[in-house]
């Protein structure tokens, strides 16, 4: 009605990020993201829009016999909702497979607010050119690149924003972005601090990462843009309140040796060298030792295989207790 009466496009705010969404995506895959998310949208919505289009029409064609228009446009947008979601199906597994594949190293994610800084962050650390500028959502594909910080080397991925009552249909189309940020070892949480509502901010991030099940991963609080803040006692503030909390400016470069201090810090308390002896029949979690850690050095002790092996300390605490369950029951 509103449109009617001004002549002008009105948009709910779910339409506006799903717009915005649409003018970021660059690759393929990003695209098909947000035409499946736009349409997922449409769909419970055609009976508002095209309510002057309900007669029944018979015939041969497009449409069945007495099957009215809007049925066919819910026809159409169903079996391009089904096109789009098999084509995300194939581009998953690829990305899981790829996923598995980096299955060395540890990961390291950022996440956060939209238009935090995290590309500008990724930029930095690892020498590389993310696109990054100061818009909401300037980033929609997942970026993963290699960095090696005190002889620790890591994955950095750059992810896509979160926003307060981000729509489900974008959580759902956006799936992989999560996967990276489920499987992290260590997330690095950026937080504009110069917002007037960064802690509202932090919630719905804690929010976000609650619903996807990645609560409880060690995590660096990462306060950018301090260079535009004028009350210092909020990041005394900031930084009593927070565990594992670091003040910087990505734009100016500022206290950057922190922050790659602090990732360094957790890393090594992250990752453990272990020498463990298997049995030859052990080679299941032998070859989970060689697909998720980086083994240093493997000698052959009669029937015993010895692997020396570097691995975060949960993957090794796993692997451990897995064999010692195999050897309870090999004497039982």
């Amino acid at each position: 009605n509103i449109e009617a009466a001004v002549m002008l496009r009105v948009l709910d705010r779910t339409n506006l990020i799903l717009d915005i969404f649409a003018l970021r995506a660059q690759t393929a895959y990003a695209k098909v993201q947000v035409e499946l998310a736009q349409y997922q949208y449409l769909l419970p919505r055609l009976s508002g829009l095209w309510t002057h289009l309900e007669r029944q029409r018979g015939g041969i064609g497009l449409r069945g016999p007495g099957e009215t228009e809007i049925e066919t446009d819910r026809r159409v947008i169903r079996d391009k909702i089904a096109h789009c979601k098999e084509q995300l199906g194939k581009i998953d597994l690829q990305m899981a497979i790829q996923r598995k594949n980096r299955g060395k190293m540890v990961r390291v994610a950022l996440v956060g607010y939209t238009n935090v800084g995290k590309s500008t962050i990724m930029n930095l650390i690892s020498k590389s050119k993310v696109f990054a500028e100061n818009k909401l959502f300037a980033t929609l594909d997942t970026t993963v690149r290699k960095v090696v910080i005190h002889d620790l080397p890591f994955l950095l991925t750059d992810t896509v924003g979160f926003i307060r009552k981000l729509p489900h249909g974008l959580i759902a189309s956006f799936k992989s972005t999560l996967d990276e940020v489920r499987d992290a070892d260590l997330l690095l949480h950026v937080i504009d601090l110069s917002h007037p509502l960064f802690e509202e901010q932090i919630a719905i991030v804690n929010e976000t990462l609650e619903e996807i099940g990645t609560q409880g991963k060690p995590t660096i609080h990462v306060f950018n843009k301090v260079d535009r803040v004028e009350n210092r006692n909020l990041i005394t503030s900031v930084l009593s309140r927070f565990g594992n909390a670091v003040c910087i400016s990505a734009e100016r470069g500022i206290n950057m040796n922190g922050l790659v201090s602090a990732v360094a810090e957790l890393l090594e308390g992250t990752i453990v060298e272990e020498t463990i002896r298997f049995k030859q029949d052990d080679y299941e979690l032998m070859s989970q030792v060689h697909d998720e850690g980086e083994v240093l050095e493997k000698r052959y002790d009669g029937t015993s295989v010895v692997v020396r092996f570097r691995m975060d300390r949960a993957r090794a605490e796993r692997i451990k207790d897995a064999l010692a369950r195999k050897r309870s029951r090999r004497r039982h």
